[in-house]
């Protein structure tokens, strides 16, 4: 492998979980490094980077941020959102790879992308059904703002510095461990 495809996988790792966040946020931002030239896309996904889906995928980020800070439709997007997240996690991988094969990269970008992005989106959704039965559903702007911030983070840095997103990745998987483990042997 070289260098080039592990950052790339690299990329899509941390864009994937960022889609756990916001499934449209990584996406644009994808669009936008691509439409500016910061990263090239794999081949078949170059249509990314065009005006078309840079406007389409900025309106829907936009929505979909906004949405979240509704009431009770929240929770709703949650359920949504789940299997959205997968496909989304699927695509940036898939989009950000090159140098692989077609089958290398499916394998990765299911797994690695739909499966990082699906857990990411299990642990929010857990989060927002706790903040809502705790606070009746007030204090979830708070858990809004603060998925919005990460997905910002972490497609900022997956784009700019992917090997640091990888590693906050990882830091957040083992930070969730570790809440689990707690909560667990406290019941």
């Amino acid at each position: 492998m070289t260098t080039e495809t592990i950052l790339s996988i690299f990329l899509g790792i941390g864009l994937a979980s960022a889609a756990g966040f916001r499934v449209f946020l990584p996406l644009f931002a994808l669009s936008l490094a691509s439409y500016f030239q910061v990263w090239e896309l794999n081949e078949s996904w170059q249509w990314i980077g065009g005006i078309p889906a840079l406007i389409t995928l900025g309106i829907a980020m936009v929505a979909e941020i906004f949405a979240y800070y509704i009431p009770f439709v929240d929770n709703l997007l949650d359920t949504v959102a789940t299997p959205l997240a997968a496909i989304a996690g699927t695509a940036t991988m898939a989009s950000t790879l090159v140098d692989t094969s077609p089958m290398m990269t499916w394998v990765f970008a299911i797994i690695a992308g739909g499966g990082t992005a699906t857990a990411m989106q299990g642990m929010t959704t857990v989060t927002r059904l706790a903040s809502t039965v705790k606070t009746g559903g007030l204090g979830n702007p708070v858990v809004s703002t603060a998925e919005t911030g990460t997905a910002i983070t972490l497609s900022s840095l997956a784009i700019f510095a992917p090997i640091v997103a990888v590693i906050i990745v990882i830091i957040i998987f083992v930070i969730v461990y570790l809440i689990y483990r707690k909560f667990k042997t406290k019941k």
